[in-house]
């Protein structure tokens, strides 16, 4: 009886430290105001020959542990049989972090982005974007992370950084040409 009353206090004991080791975490969170990085994403489809290559390095401000706000500017290249194409594109957004747990977050950017596309022989067409794109962040050490981001929700009109797409679409697009992966350092 005694061992198992023993074995009880040093359990309490164990939680109890570890729930106020948690508590003073979450209240003084290690937060780095600005950060730098970007994201990749290269894709074939083989049902249509289509290659597709991004790269956009990004900036941006935390101002706490919900809120950023930073900018994103991307190229792109894409080839679908014998036809190639470049993009450049300019997207700020506004991350808002809505779960958080350890060393994982998830957020939600809410973007605004204009491109530009031209096609080799062609005139060059210009499109915009409005929408919000799901992530996942996950803490390497307390200044680097490593982000993905796939999905999208909102209108886009001739958009060529989000996946290559040059339509006219809107809605919810969880197409795999819209997954990315990043790195940020916050210093």
């Amino acid at each position: 009886m005694k061992k198992i009353v023993l074995l009880l206090l040093v359990m309490v004991a164990a939680f109890s430290v570890n729930a106020q080791q948690s508590k003073i975490a979450q209240e003084k969170p290690n937060l780095r105001r600005v950060y730098v990085g970007g994201a990749f994403s290269l894709w074939h489809d083989k049902d249509i020959d289509r290659t597709t290559f991004q790269i956009a390095p990004e900036v941006g401000y935390n101002f706490n542990e919900k809120w950023a706000l930073g900018v994103s500017i991307g190229y792109g290249h894409y080839k679908t049989g014998d036809e190639k194409a470049n993009a450049f594109g300019l997207t700020p957004y506004v991350r808002f972090t809505y779960f958080r747990t350890g060393m994982v977050r998830l957020f939600a950017d809410g973007n605004i982005g204009f491109s530009t596309y031209k096609v080799k022989g062609a005139d060059a067409t210009n499109g915009f974007l409005i929408g919000i794109r799901p992530g996942i962040a996950v803490d390497l050490t307390k200044n680097l992370y490593i982000l993905a981001r796939y999905g999208f929700l909102g209108y886009c009109d001739d958009y060529a950084m989000l996946g290559g797409s040059t339509q006219s679409i809107g809605g919810l697009n969880f197409d795999m040409t819209t997954l990315n992966f990043g790195i940020n350092y916050q210093f």
